[in-house]
């Protein structure tokens, strides 16, 4: 494996999100290319993990960069998994918008996952009194 490289880019092949997308079974993205490709241009931040020129890890922001950004999308491949890729993804994010008041992002409740972002620093909504809401049209 070579070394990972990090950058901030938009401009990912629909094959390579495809590719990404599928492997964590995010069919609500995946049959959809088109959307997911326009949602990944019309994101405020992308930060790509490729080994070489292989996409293996994604994190997508959206806000508005000053006061909130809200985390929608972080995937590592599963071959690529505890590596630290998602962590540096994370951390390079959160570096970025140190500055920002309110970072933002929903996750399933899996204790490997809420590890994974309590490591990282972020607190459960329920732990500081609040309460979140969504809705989700299927």
């Amino acid at each position: 494996m070579n070394s990972i490289s990090y950058k901030e880019e938009k401009n990912i092949s629909t094959d390579e999100l495809l590719t990404l997308y599928n492997d964590a079974g995010w069919k609500a993205y995946t049959s959809h290319p088109d959307k997911l490709a326009g949602a990944i241009n019309n994101s405020l931040f992308v930060l790509t993990a490729r080994d070489g020129d292989k996409l293996v890890g994604l994190l997508r922001a959206v806000g508005d960069g000053l006061t909130i950004i809200y985390i929608q999308d972080i995937l590592v491949l599963k071959s690529y998994r505890r590596q630290g890729i998602g962590s540096m993804l994370l951390k390079m994010t959160l570096d970025k918008y140190s500055s920002v008041r309110q970072i933002v992002l929903l996750t399933d409740k899996k204790p490997e996952t809420m590890s994974f972002y309590e490591k990282a620093g972020l607190k459960t909504t329920d732990s500081l009194g609040l309460s979140s809401f969504i809705r989700i049209k299927t």
